[in-house]
């Protein structure tokens, strides 16, 4: 049996857009999917759906399985072609053994994993026990759809996450995470006479995952355009706008500022300066480009903005490595949104963190600036660690099916982004989870990319697990 249907699906589910807080359409084609099935399904207030399958013949007494996935994907556009993350589908193309999108990210996290999942519940020829299909909302932006699920949304106790992305690897482990939003209230006033304005702007940043690629040496172009501006006295400033999720590192931001005309000379040279400096403090960035743009006098300007003079002191990247895990970030920051709206300029900051009070003392250290400078804090999102224990009969029964199926004993790793996991282990005591999935280079970005054969290698070992399971 091929993954030829998996990926059937994941073309159907493409063409709805499923944006983080805006999975009604998605979740109108689960229960949909259920109901073409015959299939009983519920759907809460949050729009997570579970879809429940009885068992194939002979095997009714086996333990539930939990298929898991989220329906929301980061949906971001690099500005090669309209795209409107609310409305707008994905254009996805094969090319050279890999399926890509244009101008878009491709959202196969984690629709791919849904993919393989509904192709189960869709399958006369898959063999397995009783099954839950537990499909989350809003993972990627705040996990309160995990966060909300009733202690009896799902029965099984083992649980197969198809969220992952290396496939030769099973995700025993993920670090916490804290979502932060600081809102600094602004006045907009009539913009001064005798002023220069300019567009300051970093683009061209490879961006990512705040959890995968924040150690990997790319710009938080939020953070260093803050750094150049706040380094000059005087700035007025109109609007600053940066990154496209809190969840993704930005590789672009822009700022309308304006200063004194004669001063405006050597504001210049200390943009361009600072900017230029960028491409030798990150090699790892090919395509940064920076411009200081003369516009012209905007109608309004902002009457302060305390958040442009915060954002440099915050912890950004990496903050250290973890002392066990090789090669594994420990701590991390990222700022991921910077937004000015009519009445407040916004900072996103989504800490992460293998130790729950690490990540607490970081997160609560970053909330103290905020408030210190005036600004009113909401936390999105409180995520507790998770580590799985890897003797287990459960992990074991993972890793020989892996060594049947594609010889090869898979690693066994804890990963520096968040996954639903935590939450699980506090509603549903006892539960047992093994984290598995193709390989996805880039996920939450335009280079977001997913190797086909690896789609048909975890298709065969989830088909093989699942039997052995039953």
């Amino acid at each position: 049996m091929n993954s030829d249907k998996v990926f059937e699906i994941f073309s159907q589910l493409n063409k709805i857009p499923r944006a983080s807080h805006h999975e009604e359409k998605v979740a109108d084609f689960l229960c949909q999917f259920a109901q073409n099935l015959g299939l009983e399904y519920e759907r809460d207030a949050e729009n997570c759906v579970v879809i429940r399958k009885p068992a194939t013949p002979g095997h009714e007494n086996a333990e539930p399985v939990v298929l898991l996935n989220h329906m929301d994907m980061v949906a971001v556009g690099d500005g090669s072609r309209p795209f409107n993350p609310l409305t707008d589908g994905i254009e996805a193309y094969v090319e050279d053994g890999w399926m890509k999108a244009r101008g878009t990210s491709l959202g196969a996290d984690n629709g791919v994993g849904l993919s393989m999942a509904l192709a189960v519940l869709a399958s006369d020829d898959v063999e397995h026990g009783p099954l839950e299909v537990l499909t989350t909302t809003n993972e990627e932006d705040g996990m309160s759809g995990a966060s909300q699920l009733s202690t009896d949304f799902v029965h099984g106790r083992k649980v197969i996450n198809l969220d992952s992305e290396d496939y030769d690897t099973i995700t025993v482990g993920a670090a916490g995470a804290y979502l932060q939003v600081a809102s600094f209230p602004v006045n907009h006033v009539a913009a001064p006479e005798g002023h220069s304005f300019y567009r300051v702007e970093i683009a061209g940043g490879l961006g990512g995952h705040s959890g995968v690629d924040i150690n990997k040496g790319r710009i938080n172009a939020n953070q260093e355009i803050c750094n150049a501006l706040s380094a000059f006295a005087d700035v007025v400033v109109a609007e600053i706008n940066g990154g496209v999720a809190n969840a993704s590192i930005p590789g672009q931001c822009a700022a309308v500022v304006g200063v004194k005309q004669e001063n405006a000379a050597e504001f210049v040279a200390h943009m361009e300066n600072c900017l230029a400096q960028l491409k030798g403090k990150y090699p790892e960035e090919p395509h940064i480009t920076t411009s200081v743009t003369p516009v012209e006098t905007p109608a309004t300007v902002l009457d302060g903005c305390a958040a442009m003079a915060v954002v440099p002191e915050l912890p950004c990247n990496m903050i250290r490595m973890h002392e066990v895990l090789e090669g594994t970030v420990m701590t991390s920051n990222n700022i991921g949104m910077i937004v000015t709206t009519d009445s407040a300029v916004t900072v996103s900051c989504h800490t992460r963190s293998f130790s729950d009070e690490e990540m607490v003392q970081t997160a609560e250290g970053i909330t103290a600036k905020f408030v210190a400078a005036g600004a009113k804090v909401e936390v999105l999102m409180n995520t507790p660690g998770w580590q799985e224990n890897q003797d287990s009969d459960y992990m074991h029964l993972v890793d020989s099916t892996f060594v049947d199926v594609l010889g090869f004993s898979p690693r066994k790793v804890a990963m520096h982004f968040v996954l639903e996991a935590g939450y699980y282990v506090q509603k549903y005591p006892g539960i047992e989870i093994a984290c598995i999935g193709p390989r996805i280079i880039e996920p939450h970005s335009t280079k977001e990319r997913i190797e086909l054969s690896t789609v048909d290698d975890i298709w065969r070992v989830l088909i093989a697990l699942l039997h052995r399971m039953a």
